[in-house]
């Protein structure tokens, strides 16, 4: 018998907004955040929401959106996110967003090109797959480094990696608070009563929002809408498991074959669509456009 859910699913967009989004729950972001960057920059007493659309500086270039862009006092910026499926350029994809918090650094006249720090903090439900980081840890701190001496050449661009799959600690292993902030959160939808070792205000608050007898009737709509989206996400995964489209993709990287990776995706899109799973699923899946996978389910006959 499948368990029922007691708490909001933090992993969903309604979710995750709604437990670190919200003006009123800036001291739960705060906590956050200082336990995944406190032993790199100290602690962090105060931060502002900022706007989280970006736009290049043309009409040509696409548009960004943060799931939360924020500023601490000292005027560092922060982004989080939460990316639910992997991308074969996710590594440049984190890059790319990154380089607005800086754009948007630049003013006016003359400047001397001081830049305060940028921190990406990436909520992964996946697993990266590169041989600089390691396999056993579910934390990964990326910066730019000098690689004859191991040290920092710049602090400007950091980047914090979190693959949620990796972390499997029990509650007698949490060390420090980041392992409690994800023991929490892979546990809090089904979580009925803080463990002892949770006990603490900020998770207390935490477990008030996510309760879903609390919600009000238009968030409870909002909420079981972004939770649909979010389980057709994970049957994308499953699916493209099932295909092994993923490691087809990868072997067509390897070989050169651009052909046979527009095989690929096609045969994807058809599957994903005799699925059942909506169009906007597939495209934020595959990376192409609502109109190129329309291209291709009409080439089929399937539209």
């Amino acid at each position: 018998m499948d368990r029922l859910a007691k708490n909001i699913n933090p992993f969903t967009d309604f979710g995750f907004k709604k437990i670190f989004g919200e003006e009123p729950n800036k001291d739960i972001l705060l906590h956050f955040i200082n336990s995944m960057l406190k032993d790199d920059v100290g602690i962090i007493t105060d931060l502002e929401y900022s706007k989280n659309e970006h736009l290049g500086p043309s009409e040509w270039d696409r548009s960004v959106v943060f799931d939360i862009f924020c500023k601490t006092e000292n005027g560092d910026r922060v982004i989080i996110e939460m990316q639910k499926f992997f991308q074969t350029h996710f590594k440049e994809r984190s890059l790319y967003y990154s380089s607005f918090a800086i754009q948007e650094q630049a003013v006016k006249g003359k400047w001397d090109f001081s830049l305060c720090p940028v921190y990406c903090i990436s909520l992964l439900d996946f697993v990266l797959k590169n041989d600089a980081i390691n396999p056993n840890n579910y934390l990964h701190k990326i910066k730019l480094i000098n690689t004859e001496t191991g040290r920092i050449f710049n602090d400007k661009l950091n980047f914090v990696f979190v693959e949620i799959p990796n972390f499997r600690k029990k509650l007698s292993e949490l060390e420090t608070e980041s392992d409690k902030w994800m023991y929490l959160l892979t546990k809090l939808e089904f979580l009925e009563r803080l463990p002892m070792e949770l006990q603490s205000k900020i998770f207390k608050k935490v477990m008030g929002i996510a309760e879903l007898v609390k919600l009000q009737k238009t968030d409870r709509q909002a909420y079981e809408e972004s939770l649909k989206k979010h389980r057709d996400l994970k049957n994308v995964l499953d699916t493209q498991e099932r295909l092994g489209f993923e490691r087809g993709l990868e072997r067509g990287l390897e070989r050169g074959l651009e052909r046979g990776l527009e095989m690929g995706v096609e045969k994807a899109v058809i599957n994903f669509f005799k699925t059942g799973i909506d169009i906007e699923i597939i495209s934020t899946a595959t990376e192409l456009s609502k109109d190129e996978i329309l291209k291709i389910l009409g080439k089929e006959g399937l539209i």
